[in-house]
């Protein structure tokens, strides 16, 4: 079901889709996409599309980071006002449109429409036992967590949430 559902949206919103990629190009240099590996069903990783919504150059900074009680400097949240956003890449956050090209991996099988979101490798490295539960079922494009506050709540509540879905989840 999702497969049919994702090819036929890919059809529908291809216009759409086209109008975004001709932006990101006009505006900024650099792929129209964005790569990232994440953490899917059964632990697997895949690559996961995004139309890039920043700069392509990494030099800008941009991102507020920590030193936890290790001594390890880790990303504690996305800056708000980022350097490296673009004004069609702050159009396409706001809307959740960078998140189209998902559906490709929705057709290739990566993931589902719904599920909870894949998470990049180090964070999973970094998980509770209890948290690799999520990765019983194919991960989506969007979740539970998203609908409820997006990523305004902790790693650790999203990945509540996320189980209490898989626990609740009907076919």
């Amino acid at each position: 079901m999702d497969m049919a559902v994702a090819g036929l949206a890919l059809l529908v919103l291809a216009p759409v889709m086209l109008l975004i990629a001709i932006a990101i190009r006009l505006e900024s240099e650099g792929p129209v996409l964005f790569r990232q590996e994440r953490i899917g069903l059964g632990g697997k990783s895949f690559t996961m599309y995004k139309f890039r919504s920043m700069r392509a150059d990494r030099r800008s900074g941009g991102e507020r980071r920590t030193k936890n009680r290790s001594g390890d400097r880790r990303r504690t949240h996305k800056s708000v006002h980022d350097p490296r956003v673009t004004v069609t890449g702050k159009f396409i956050r706001r809307t959740s449109l960078d998140e189209l090209p998902q559906l490709w991996n929705v057709l290739r099988g990566d993931m589902s429409l719904i599920g909870p979101r894949p998470e990049l490798p180090k964070i999973v490295a970094r998980y509770a036992p209890w948290q690799h539960y999520r990765h019983v079922v194919r991960p989506g494009i969007t979740g539970w967590w998203q609908v409820n506050g997006r990523s305004d709540r902790p790693l650790h509540e999203n990945t509540e949430i996320d189980l209490y879905y898989i626990e609740h989840l009907s076919l």
